[in-house]
């Protein structure tokens, strides 16, 4: 099996600044592949996704494309909240080692893992590539979270200020997302016009 590195997220919708981090663990740690995988239902989110489930994965399908990665139903395929460790023991269960598995999360994400579902044992699951976010430095804490086979490691890079939330604030206002998120991305949010007010007009 290929060292993978694995990116979650709603990605509602996915930008520069999930690709740039993804990109600089694929670097730092030379990864083989990247899987990209967007959450059906986000456990740490109290509102839906403003996006379908088509688009969403659409989305991530292009910008994988676009930056030679690869994009994942994985969770869009499992009905309940999407859980990482529900994710990575269905990566083992296709052949994967958790010494071959990178889970890649922000910096900012990660100071909160405590709160996250089978936490600790999550860390027996596989690897995980902290990346360093504006105003967070990849600074790892000190928890009992590595095994033998596994371990955590910090990744600095220099990722876009840049979110989801903006990018559909943005697209609401009439503002120009260019440079937020792959030209693709940006190609179909304006074709089917995601994240447009209702009175202006729908997503086909």
């Amino acid at each position: 099996m290929l060292r993978t590195g694995i990116l979650g997220g709603t990605f509602d919708p996915i930008h520069l600044g999930h690709l740039e981090a993804a990109d600089a663990a694929k670097r730092s740690l030379h990864l083989d592949q990247i899987l990209l995988v967007p959450s059906r239902t986000p456990p740490h989110r109290s509102v839906e996704p403003r996006a379908s489930v088509y688009h969403r994965f659409a989305m991530t399908a292009l910008a994988a494309a676009e930056r030679g990665m690869l994009a994942s139903d994985l969770e869009l395929r499992r009905e309940g909240p999407s859980f990482t460790a529900l994710t990575l023991e269905a990566l083992h269960r296709d052949g994967y080692a958790p010494s071959q598995l990178f889970f890649i999360t922000g910096s900012d994400a990660f100071a909160e893992i405590s709160t996250w579902y089978d936490y600790p044992r999550l860390f027996e699951l596989s690897n995980f590539a902290v990346v360093s976010r504006p105003g967070y430095p990849a600074a790892v804490p000190r928890f009992p979270m590595t095994t033998s086979s596994t371990s955590v490691i910090a990744v600095e890079a220099n990722t876009p200020d840049v979110s989801s939330t903006e990018i559909r604030r943005r697209v609401a206002a009439g503002e120009s997302i260019q440079g937020l998120v792959a030209p693709s991305v940006a190609s179909h949010i304006e074709r089917h016009r995601l994240y447009v007010p209702a009175g202006v007009g729908a997503a086909r």
